[in-house]
């Protein structure tokens, strides 16, 4: 969660560092990268979270449970 939390914060710094992420820019238009920043720190975010409750676990082995078995 902390990751997640830090790519928000910091995306600023990120994209000082990395530029322009040419898919983000390409797919999200204009300011892509800013964007694609905050969603994967929100989404890190969310998954650790879900992970940390076991939630995360459960939805897989229920989703895979029912395309493999």
């Amino acid at each position: 969660m902390i990751v997640g939390f830090l790519i928000i914060v910091f995306r600023k710094n990120i994209k000082d560092m990395t530029g322009n992420i040419g898919f983000a820019e390409k797919y999200f238009g204009m300011g892509g990268t800013w964007t694609f920043l905050a969603f994967l720190g929100g989404a890190i975010f969310i998954l650790s979270l879900m992970w940390a409750t076991g939630s995360l676990q459960n939805f897989l082995v229920k989703f895979l449970g029912g395309i493999l078995g």
